[in-house]
């Protein structure tokens, strides 16, 4: 353990810092003196016998064994192992408004890195910071980029600064791993979109509904937007658009300092066994869930986007409050190599949809770079990223996969009780 901490201690100095440094990390070189091929056979007796710079002296090039390769990934990462192939450095550019996006400055660029000294080539990062979303100020940064000879950005803007850079249109490929393409007005062939889709979200989640819905909001632009995508997704029935007349919906946007939810939720006849929908940040999602439980309000299930597929959740709420709750989670695709070097530098892409996006945008532009194949499969249509989307329940200590429950054999067994 003290070798490996050792080992690891420069890409954890490197991955503190905001900005990236100008000095490379040390590489390691591993010389292959044996005149003998080694097979999968001969590469797995290396192994069994902790022979693992022999091992990696044999695996210069990407396995067939998935599990042979994991474990080669894994050390070329730990060990920062020089590349042995031949090939153009990967230059890739960060387009940062720290002022916006906070953490993400951060964590975002740490994903980036994370995932190109995975791959074993020559790569150069840097970052560039705005200090606003101002389209003058993005179009100063971006010829600056081109100057510097960087022609993949990554870019986790809002939707003001990716707006701007669609309209400037200056001739890079950029990928908003924080915007969907239906947020954007005027599209250009260089922009790559790689945001989840909340309103697909919405309509999956619509299916587990019934009447009233009781949406639960805060007042920010997402949490207004997933009410808006949630209530229209709820006017129809099936797939076919037909206009329900039934279905009523109930909304509340309520306030950061709200805490109480009494006067919504007791002795309130008009949502009593309706599905509540909760677009709210975790902890208040928590409160909102212990209070439906608190004034028996005996809600037939809760739905959320992916904006409570978190950990937290499980450790926040009591079973009973979350039992019948649904989350839509668009985090599908999991490659072990990447989650573990990424948890080295304190980085999350198994629950943080943002980090998962912007991983899904390098390993795109990687594979656009060098040729080589993608390690996710995640589908890219009309420039946007389409991902899977999967219904999970909070379990006892983990999500599980959601079972449909046909809520009108239900009613027609206690009709017929």
């Amino acid at each position: 353990m003290k070798l490996l901490l050792t080992l690891l201690f420069p890409i954890m100095v490197f991955a503190q810092s905001f900005l990236i440094s100008n000095i490379p990390i040390p590489k390691t070189y591993i010389q292959n003196l044996d005149p003998y091929e080694c097979d999968t056979e001969c590469l797995q007796v290396y192994l069994d016998n902790g022979q693992i710079f022999s091992f990696l002296a044999h695996a210069t090039r990407k396995l067939e064994d998935e599990t042979l390769n994991e474990v080669r990934s894994m050390n070329i990462s730990i060990l920062n192992l020089g590349s042995q192939q031949v090939s153009s450095q990967v230059k890739i550019a960060m387009l940062l408004p720290y002022k916006k996006i906070g953490k993400y400055a951060s964590s975002t660029t740490n994903a980036v890195f994370s995932y190109l000294i995975t791959r074993g080539h020559h790569f150069e990062l840097k970052s560039y910071k705005i200090e606003s979303e101002d389209e003058e100020e993005i179009r100063r940064v971006l010829q600056q980029i081109k100057s510097d000879g960087f022609y993949y950005v990554i870019a986790p803007l809002t939707k003001k600064g990716a707006q701007n850079v669609v309209n400037i249109d200056e001739e890079v490929n950029v990928y908003f791993p924080t915007i969907n393409v239906k947020d954007i007005e005027v599209q250009s062939s260089y922009i790559t979109y790689g945001a989840i889709d909340y309103e697909a979200q919405a309509n999956l989640l619509m299916k587990e509904a019934i009447s009233p819905l009781v949406i639960f909001s805060d007042k920010s632009l997402t949490g207004k937007k997933l009410a808006h995508y949630e209530a229209e997704a709820f006017k129809y029935i099936d797939t076919n658009k037909t206009l329900n007349p039934d279905n009523t919906t109930i909304k509340y946007f309520i306030s950061r300092r709200t805490t109480n939810l009494e006067r919504y939720l007791k002795e309130n006849e008009k949502i009593i066994k309706g599905s509540f929908v909760i677009n709210t940040p975790i902890v208040k999602s928590g409160m909102i869930m212990s209070q439906l439980t608190l004034y028996d309000v005996n809600a037939t299930n809760i739905l959320s986007t992916q904006v409570n597929y978190d950990p937290l959740l499980l450790s926040m709420t009591q079973y009973n409050d979350r039992k019948d709750m649904v989350v839509a989670n668009s985090i599908t695709e999991h490659n072990n190599v990447l989650t573990q070097t990424n948890a080295i530098l304190g980085n999350d892409i198994v629950y943080d949809w943002i980090n998962y996006t912007t991983t899904i945008g390098i390993d795109y532009f990687f594979n656009q770079l060098t040729g080589e194949e993608r390690e996710y499969k995640v589908t890219l249509e009309n420039n946007q990223m389409l991902y899977e989307i999967e219904l999970l329940q909070p379990s006892v200590s983990r999500f599980v996969e959601y079972i449909h429950i046909d809520r009108t054999l239900l009613e027609d067994e206690e009709t017929e009780e």
